[in-house]
């Protein structure tokens, strides 16, 4: 995470059901939701004027930081998060039993 971004602090607007991160006047949000006894990720944005800067990314990490702080599981249905998920595999460690076989390694021929 760039340093720069590191002491925003992350907001969990629990009436929007969505993990919010503002950044210079403007707000990029994580979509979520309980499902299964986990936290489901559905959808991440980060608003144009933002994008290419690592917010998307710094707003993934504090999410999943907030994840094991609260001791819960994660289901990743965000295409986002489960791109960093896989670039990332260190936190993969958080993510509901049913759904770890989508970072398994393909079989091989």
């Amino acid at each position: 995470m760039k340093p720069e971004l590191q002491d925003l602090p992350l907001i969990d607007n629990s009436g929007g059901h969505r993990f919010e991160l503002t950044v210079n006047h403007s707000t990029a949000f994580m979509e979520y939701g309980d499902r299964e006894g986990a936290l489901a990720l559905f959808h991440t944005e980060v608003p144009g004027q933002l994008e290419g800067q690592g917010v998307g990314t710094a707003l993934v990490e504090k999410v999943l930081a907030e994840i094991e702080r609260q001791q819960r599981q994660l289901i990743p249905l965000c295409p986002f998060v489960t791109s960093y998920l896989k670039r990332h595999p260190e936190w993969q460690r958080l993510v509901a039993p049913a759904y770890q076989r989508w970072f398994q390694p393909a079989p091989q021929p």
